[in-house]
C-alpha cells in the first residue's frame, strides 16, 4: 500500500507539482518584469494576469490592480492602456486612456524588455542551483567516442540502406571532435548539429563535415546523412560509448574474489575491447567456460583481473555484477548554462528560416509539447527539471524580443518607428498588424500541437510495448 502511494505520488503528484512551480514560475517572473517596470515607471497597471481568457480567480488590491488567474494558461500578461493596444488578447481596458499622462520613448522600452530580461535572471538563479547540485548528464552522451557503427540504417521511407557512416569509413574508436566546424562536448551535441547541419554537395546531396581523431590524426570526413526516425532528421548510423561503471559486486562470488570494485570501469573482456553494454554481453558469451581477463580502469590506471565464472551460471554474461544507471555529474557555471541555451535557441531559430535545412515547424514543440516535455524532465527528477526551466526562460526572452505585433520586441519596434517619424503609428495599422499576426500565431501553435499529441502518442505506445516485452536484463543496472 505504501510503495503504491509512493509510486503514485512520484509518478503524477511530484511532476505536476514542478510543472505548476517552474513551467507558472516562467510566466510570472516574466509579468513580473513587466509589472514592476511599469510601477516603477509610473505607468498606470490595470490588470496583472496569469493565463489568458475568463478569469477562475480575481482580486483588486489596494493598489487598484485587478489580480487574476485566467483559464487558459498559455501565458500571461500584464495591462498597459497606456503602452500597448491588446484588447484582442489582454481583454478592453475600462481606463480613459485619453485622460491618462502619455508615457515616454524610455518608459516604454524598459516596461517591454524588462519581461525578458526577468526570465534571463531567473534562468541564472536556477543555473546557480544546477551549479551547485549538478547537472545530469547519461554516460552514454557524455562522450563522442564510437562504440560501434552500425552496418545499415533505415530511411523514413522504410528502406534498409548502408549506413553513411559505413561509407564514410567511421571505426569505432573515432573521437568526433566537431561537427561543420562546431566543436561538440558529447553524444547530445552530435545528434544536435548533425540535425541541424545545412550542408549539401555539388551532386545535390545533403553533406555534413565530420572532424574526428584517429590516434594521432585529425581527419575531416565528409558524410552524405540519410534522412532517418520519427522526427526525420539527419543521421548516420553509429552508437557512442558508454562507461561501463560497476555499481555492485556480488558478495561471496569469485568475482568478488577477483577483486572487481565498485566504480571500477570495464574497458575490455580477453582483450576484446567493451564500448557498450552490447559488446559487454558479447565479450562475455564469447567465452563462456573459461577464467575472464577484465581490464579495468581503477583511478585512472589500467588494471589486469581474472576471474573464474561462477560455477552455477545460467547465463555466459551473468558474472554476478550490476552496471550503475549511466548517468553522472557536471557543473558547469551558470554563465556558460545560460550562454549554451542562448545558443541553443539561435541555432534553432536558424535552422527554421534556412532552405536548406531538414528542420521545419513540425519539429517546433506548442503548449502542449512544452507541458509534456515539463513532465518528462519533472519525472526524471529536479536537476533535469531544472535544466529544462533554464532552456524554457531563455526561449522566453528570446522569442518575445522578436521584433513581431504582438510580442514584446513587436511593441518595442512600434515605439522605436513611432520615435523615428515623430509621431507614434497609427492605432487602426497597430490593431491590424496585431491582430493579423495573432491569428498566425494562433495557427502555428495549432499546427506544432498536432505534432506534439503524435510525439506524445508514440511516445506512450513505445513505452507500453517495452512493459509488455519486459526482457530480462544480464547486467542490471545498480539502484
Amino acid at each position: 500500500m505504501i510503495s503504491d502511494l509512493t509510486n503514485f505520488l512520484t509518478a503524477y503528484v511530484w511532476p505536476a507539482i514542478l510543472v505548476i512551480v517552474l513551467f507558472g514560475g516562467s510566466i510570472f517572473v516574466h509579468e513580473l518584469g513587466h509589472f514592476l517596470a511599469a510601477r516603477r515607471r509610473g505607468a498606470h497597471v490595470e490588470r496583472f494576469s496569469i493565463g489568458f481568457g475568463p478569469a477562475i480567480w480575481s482580486w483588486r488590491g489596494k493598489d487598484g490592480v485587478e489580480y487574476r488567474l485566467s483559464w487558459f494558461p498559455l501565458g500571461g500578461y500584464v495591462l498597459l492602456p497606456q503602452l500597448a493596444d491588446l484588447g484582442a488578447i489582454e481583454g478592453e481596458s475600462t481606463a480613459d486612456v485619453a485622460k491618462l499622462p502619455p508615457v515616454n520613448y524610455a518608459t516604454k522600452m524598459i516596461v517591454f524588455v524588462m519581461g525578458a530580461v526577468f526570465n534571463i535572471l531567473f534562468a541564472f538563479a536556477l543555473a546557480c542551483v544546477v551549479w551547485v547540485i549538478g547537472q545530469p548528464v547519461a554516460t552514454s552522451l557524455s562522450t563522442t567516442t564510437i562504440a560501434e557503427v552500425l552496418p545499415k540504417i533505415r530511411t523514413t521511407e522504410g528502406h534498409e540502406v548502408v549506413s553513411p557512416a559505413v561509407k564514410a569509413g567511421l571505426k569505432a574508436g573515432d573521437t568526433v571532435v566537431a561537427v561543420d566546424g562546431k566543436r561538440v562536448e558529447g553524444f547530445t551535441d552530435i545528434v544536435e548539429a548533425l540535425a541541424l547541419s545545412s550542408g549539401w554537395n555539388k551532386q545535390g546531396e545533403r553533406q555534413t563535415v565530420f572532424s574526428i581523431r584517429r590516434g594521432n590524426e585529425t581527419l575531416d570526413v565528409p558524410i552524405t546523412p540519410v534522412i532517418s526516425g520519427p522526427e526525420k532528421v539527419r543521421m548516420v548510423g553509429f552508437s557512442p560509448v558508454q562507461k561501463l561503471l560497476v555499481g555492485r559486486v556480488a558478495p561471496n562470488t569469485p568475482t568478488e574474489k577477483s577483486g572487481l570494485r565498485v566504480d571500477d570501469e570495464i574497458v575490455a573482456v580477453n582483450d576484446t575491447p567493451t564500448r557498450n553494454v552490447n559488446q559487454l554481453v558479447e565479450a562475455l558469451r564469447a567465452g563462456a567456460q573459461k577464467p575472464i581477463a577484465l581490464t579495468v580502469v581503477r583511478a585512472g590506471q589500467k588494471q589486469s583481473l581474472t576471474l573464474e565464472r561462477p560455477k552455477d551460471q545460467k547465463d555466459g554474461a551473468d558474472i554476478g555484477v550490476a552496471l550503475k544507471t549511466g548517468v553522472t555529474y557536471t557543473h558547469p557555471s551558470p554563465f556558460a548554462q545560460i550562454a549554451d541555451c542562448v545558443v541553443k535557441t539561435f541555432r534553432y531559430l536558424w535552422a527554421q528560416v534556412n532552405p536548406r535545412s531538414d528542420i521545419g515547424l513540425s519539429h517546433l514543440s506548442g503548449p502542449i509539447g512544452i507541458i509534456s516535455n515539463f513532465v518528462d524532465a519533472s519525472r526524471a527528477g529536479l536537476p533535469f527539471a531544472l535544466w529544462f526551466t533554464i532552456l524554457v526562460n531563455v526561449n522566453l526572452a528570446v522569442l518575445n524580443l522578436m521584433p513581431l505585433p504582438v510580442l514584446d520586441g513587436g511593441q518595442m519596434l512600434f515605439a522605436t518607428i513611432g520615435r523615428l517619424r515623430g509621431r507614434a503609428l497609427p492605432a487602426n495599422f497597430i490593431v491590424a498588424a496585431q491582430s493579423a499576426f495573432l491569428v498566425l500565431i494562433l495557427s502555428v501553435m495549432l499546427y506544432v500541437s498536432v505534432f506534439d499529441v503524435r510525439r506524445i502518442a508514440r511516445d506512450m505506445k513505445a513505452e507500453r510495448a517495452e512493459r509488455n516485452e519486459a526482457p530480462a536484463a544480464t547486467t542490471p543496472p545498480a539502484k
